[in-house]
């Protein structure tokens, strides 16, 4: 009878004490006033100018989240906060059941969200265009020379863009992906460097301001729109500016990492960035009860996904990725490729074939996703390598040729 008792209060202990994820949502913004009435202490010249020029007004929406609801969550038993959303008017919090549970006696407190919705008491929450012809003889402005590239950019004509001086500049683009390192380093971004292209970025998984670090998603991701090394790699905007966000935690697969990107979002908005784009993508986690149905990929649902709407009603194109499970038991695309409003890329090969990696549609709702198809097997991109000191050109383990040079510490692959 003892141990029965003792078991029964270990596993009580459990239930009381195991972190759950979840979202806490606020029922009002009291501080609107103030802000609507000076908009620069939320956002920058440069995202105002960004709204009147596309007749966007400003709403609640752009209003910061109560400093005082904040610190009452933050500062509440057991209860750990990871994220944050003006948008969504919520905070992602971690903590027991219930502690979380506790937060919705708090007055201001709507509802609270719990990632795993078995906690969830309601369940889930759930024209035509004349195009021109294109001129391909108008007289060219730039002619770059693409070397691995070429294939790439000129399946999607980037090329007579190019032609014609459309290489991004005067164009602010925030990536959203895992880390960058070797950004501040490498040859293919010296000349984003050398014309102060980065404009800055922040680390939003360590929460500092170190994003030449992480994963090198991010830099090979960065190094197909601003690498630059003529005749090995250039980029679709080699000229324009970019904001380098770390939102994606390769170490564990979380639902935190919606928040984040959510977050990101809206620091872009708030700097006046032009392009969001961003190569990542969730379904599942590694706690399997956090993890999505293809139920929910119906641009509605997903945290990430409401986000990414919103970010489009501010006036900002969003571009991300398929996903890459085309090939996988569930071969449907992930959030935030499946909302309304983004332009999700789908990948195919250099003939143009289908990649079969590449993750497919349509939303569960019935919309054709992806919208768009590119080039996302055998790309030419920079892969950053460790330093290493070279006199002649190597040949990496894929074949590609690497820089010559004292410093060759990235290679120009496919």
């Amino acid at each position: 009878m003892k141990k029965i008792t003792f078991l029964l209060f270990i596993f009580s202990s459990f239930l009381t004490s195991a972190q759950e994820d979840a979202w806490v949502y606020f029922t009002d913004k009291p501080d609107a006033e103030y802000y609507l009435a000076n908009p620069l202490d939320m956002l920058s010249q440069r995202a105002l100018d960004r709204r009147t020029a596309q007749n966007i007004p400003l709403d609640n929406l752009d209003v910061p989240i109560s400093v005082s609801y904040i610190s009452s969550i933050a500062g509440a038993t057991g209860i750990t906060v990871k994220a944050k959303s003006k948008w969504l008017n919520a905070l992602h919090v971690r903590g027991s059941v219930s502690n979380i549970a506790n937060l919705e006696n708090l007055a201001f407190v709507d509802h609270v969200q719990f990632a795993n919705p078995n906690l969830n008491t309601a369940g889930r929450m759930a024209s035509e265009n004349m195009i021109s012809n294109v001129n391909k003889n108008l007289e060219t402005q730039i002619n770059f020379n693409y070397g691995n590239s070429s294939n790439q950019i000129q399946m999607l004509n980037g090329h007579l863009l190019h032609q014609q001086d459309y290489t991004g500049n005067g164009k602010i683009i925030a990536v959203l992906d895992a880390g960058f390192p070797g950004v501040n380093t490498a040859q293919p971004f010296q000349r984003l460097l050398d014309n102060n292209k980065i404009l800055g970025g922040y680390n939003f998984v360590n929460r500092n301001s170190n994003f030449y670090t992480g994963n090198n998603h991010g830099t090979l991701v960065l190094s197909t729109m601003g690498g630059y090394v003529p005749g090995q790699l250039v980029g679709t905007a080699p000229d324009a500016s970019y904001y380098l966000f770390i939102t994606e935690d390769v170490a564990s697969e979380n639902p935190v990492e919606e928040s984040n990107w959510v977050e990101a979002a809206e620091m872009a908005d708030s700097l006046g960035v032009d392009i969001i784009n961003s190569s990542l993508g969730y379904f599942n986690f590694d706690n399997p009860n956090y993890s999505h149905t293809y139920q929910d990929m119906n641009g509605t649902t997903t945290f990430i996904s409401r986000g990414a709407s919103i970010a489009f009603s501010r006036g900002m194109i969003c571009v991300v990725s398929a996903g890459n499970s085309g090939a996988s038991g569930n071969p449907h695309i992930g959030a935030p490729a499946d909302a309304i409003n983004v332009l999700t890329v789908g990948a195919v090969t250099a003939s143009e074939n289908y990649a079969a990696f590449s993750s497919i549609g349509p939303s569960f709702d019935g919309r054709i996703k992806p919208d768009v198809m590119a080039q996302g097997q055998g790309a030419g991109r920079c892969r950053v390598r460790a330093r290493v000191r070279v006199k002649s050109a190597l040949r990496t383990a894929s074949g590609a040729q690497a820089l010559k040079g004292p410093l060759a510490s990235w290679c120009c692959s496919r």
